[in-house]
């Protein structure tokens, strides 16, 4: 993943040409309350054969942002701008029929919750059949025998039997690995998984993605893994983008980001983490505060609210937004304490104490 800076620290895209290029991507909903800024000028790239995470607390935009790429939002009230480039095609200006071959042929969504994304009435193996023969004109008969052949892949024990069980007859482990055989039975060149191993316990969580980057080495897919949970990040990402308040605050390689962090928030996402590999000697360090509403943004640092070093700088943290500028390599950060300030204090004060 490249990314750059202009000289107003606008969000760009640098020039290498990338399998996935979000530019500048603005997702806003007018309610009668006011306008839901929910995504705020995100960019990003994702190449094939690689892994994005995208990491934030609820509320952040990650959602919205994968929405905005399926072509979810087509057809609501919610105004978008910006670019989603997809092999050089922009998906914003696509009709909606396009954007429906697209959805599933080319890009395929693993939901969160597989139990309500799944029809209840429905077989299984059905629901696959449906999925694979919307974008290829074949007989019922491949279908099924497609369908059975990819429940068998992802894992599902006697897969031609339970090819007739509904999704209650499924375990949670069980049913996500079907959902994430309907949304690979077309071998789609773009995976994005939102939250896939939610409520899974840990074993399962394993699997699940262990299953994904088998998947993504056979097909050589892009795969967007969006997920609270920082160790997932940390076990299968090769990037990260840190959203908060509908915007990247930190992007780059996920070692630049775990090791060599710099933004405040990504510090606390970091210090809530609970770590196995030491003997906990306290209680997990919670960011302070609740993310900010999506109508009323702060007028400066969208985080300077919960920000603790927000007195480093003072005045420009409360009233001045900052740009997202770029270190070194695609490592880039959106905050107000100088580079020099913000290494030594990570190096000193924060490392040590995670």
């Amino acid at each position: 993943m490249t990314v750059t800076a202009d000289a107003k620290g606008a969000d760009l895209v640098g020039p290498d040409p990338a399998f996935l290029d979000v530019r500048d991507l603005v997702v806003h909903f007018p309610t009668d309350d006011g306008l839901v800024r929910s995504v705020d000028g995100l960019s990003f790239s994702v190449e094939r054969g690689k892994t994005l995470g995208i990491v934030g607390e609820s509320g952040s935009g990650k959602s919205v942002t994968s929405q905005a790429i399926m072509g979810l939002h087509n057809g609501t009230k919610a105004k978008l701008s910006g670019q989603i480039l997809l092999e050089g095609q922009d998906i914003l200006s696509l009709p909606d029929d396009e954007i429906r071959r697209l959805r599933g042929q080319k890009v395929a969504m693993i939901f969160q919750d597989p139990l309500s994304s799944l029809h209840p009435f429905f077989t299984i193996g059905s629901q696959i059949v449906e999925a694979y023969r919307v974008h290829n004109k074949v007989t019922k008969a491949v279908a099924k025998a497609r369908a059975i052949d990819m429940l068998d892949r992802v894992g599902i024990p006697n897969a031609a039997k339970r090819y007739d069980d509904y999704p209650h007859q499924f375990s949670g482990g069980m049913r996500q690995r079907a959902m994430i055989a309907m949304a690979l039975v077309c071998d789609p060149s773009l995976i994005i998984a939102d939250e896939p191993t939610t409520a899974l316990d840990v074993t399962v969580q394993a699997q699940i993605l262990d299953l994904m980057l088998d998947i993504q080495r056979e097909f050589n897919s892009a795969i967007i893994i969006i997920t609270h949970d920082l160790g997932v990040v940390a076990e299968i990402a090769d990037d990260v983008v840190v959203m908060y308040g509908g915007r990247c605050v930190e992007t780059g390689d996920v070692r630049e980001v775990f090791y060599d962090s710099e933004m405040p928030y990504t510090w606390g996402l970091l210090r809530s983490m609970p770590r196995l590999d030491r003997e906990r000697k306290g209680r997990l360090d919670p960011i302070p505060g609740t993310p900010p509403s999506l109508i009323n943004l702060p007028k400066g640092c969208v985080f300077a609210p919960r920000c603790q070093f927000k007195d480093k700088v003072g005045e420009p943290c409360r009233t001045e937004r900052p740009g997202l500028d770029l270190i070194e390599g695609g490592h880039a950060v959106r905050c107000h304490i100088p580079h020099e300030e913000r290494q030594r204090m990570w190096v000193e004060e924060i490392r040590p104490a995670l």
